[in-house]
């Protein structure tokens, strides 16, 4: 609607009138020569209904927030109150759009002026770390939205949150009017890529190096977890790859996972004569061929 009328969103009443009255000038049927005139100025009536009450301008503004645009196909986001009663601005015969009417109702009336409105629901994404989603915590976020403008809300994140869940905040969401409560927020939690461990289902993957000795004699070595670090005892002979599991050390909630630890070889550089002879001895002593 904004564009159509050719304003910004935070264009005043003044400037909205005033852009109207010139488009509709423009593209009045009796004057204009314009091809499609007659759709144009139906489209420029149509924007100017929309945002020329502060209700409705106030309804639009929320539904942009959502994404939702004049022409799209109007699907209601949750607990959207429906639509306003036929006929009840005393624009019956006016032709407006199915978006229009599936948001104000026939001809554009104020939906339940008479009574307490409840606000809209708004959704939004935030981003936490690996760890923050295991222990859970508070996190402190910044929303901005053309209805309320930019604010700060401290979130309770439950512990063994999964990516991809929602958060509801009650009241967060688009105040209501008439006195209505305010609409609820709804926030889906996203999980950043951790530099060490790797969510894989409900299991934590992290991969251990470990020297050629701990591998071929075994060893106990210290493993990190999100929950701290542990010890684990490396089996002796053990290939670079193998997998141990460490059970009930993964992501946390009714049904806990494990942690798997992959083993990764690293093999040290011979730097000195004698560190050269150490691996020539090596080679000489066993009859190993890793390509056998």
């Amino acid at each position: 609607y904004y564009d159509t009328l050719g304003v910004k969103p935070d264009a005043t009443d003044a400037e909205i009138k005033r852009a109207y009255r010139k488009l509709a000038r423009k593209y009045h049927p009796d004057v204009s020569k314009e091809s499609g005139a007659e759709e144009k100025i139906k489209s420029v009536n149509e924007a100017y209904e929309a945002l020329k009450d502060a209700d409705r301008r106030r309804e639009y503004d929320q539904l942009r927030a959502g994404g939702y645009r004049a022409g799209d196909e109007f699907r209601p986001p949750p607990n959207w109150q429906g639509q306003r009663g036929a006929g009840d601005s005393g624009f019956q015969d006016a032709d407006f759009s199915d978006f229009f009417e599936s948001v104000f109702g026939r001809g554009g009336g104020t939906r339940g002026r008479s009574g307490p409105r409840r606000g809209n629901d708004l959704q939004a994404k935030i981003q936490i770390d690996l760890a923050s989603a295991f222990t859970g915590g508070r996190e402190r976020i910044t929303l901005r939205d053309p209805v309320q403008g930019e604010r700060t809300l401290e979130v309770k994140i439950p512990a063994g949150i999964e990516p991809g869940r929602q958060i509801r905040l009650s009241g967060q969401g688009s105040p209501g009017a008439n006195g209505g409560a305010a609409g609820d927020l709804l926030l889906e939690v996203g999980v950043r890529e951790d530099s060490r461990f790797r969510l894989e289902g409900r299991n934590i993957v992290v991969v251990v190096p470990i020297s050629p000795w701990e591998a071929a004699l075994g060893a106990s070595v210290t493993v990190p977890t999100l929950a701290g670090e542990v010890e684990l005892r490396i089996p002796a002979g053990s290939d670079s790859g193998r997998k141990l599991r460490l059970r009930g050390r993964g992501w946390p909630g009714k049904e806990v996972g494990d942690q798997i630890v992959v083993l990764e070889i690293h093999v040290p550089r011979a730097e000195t004569d004698a560190q050269k002879q150490f691996y020539e001895t090596m080679a000489d002593t066993f009859d190993f061929n890793p390509r056998r």
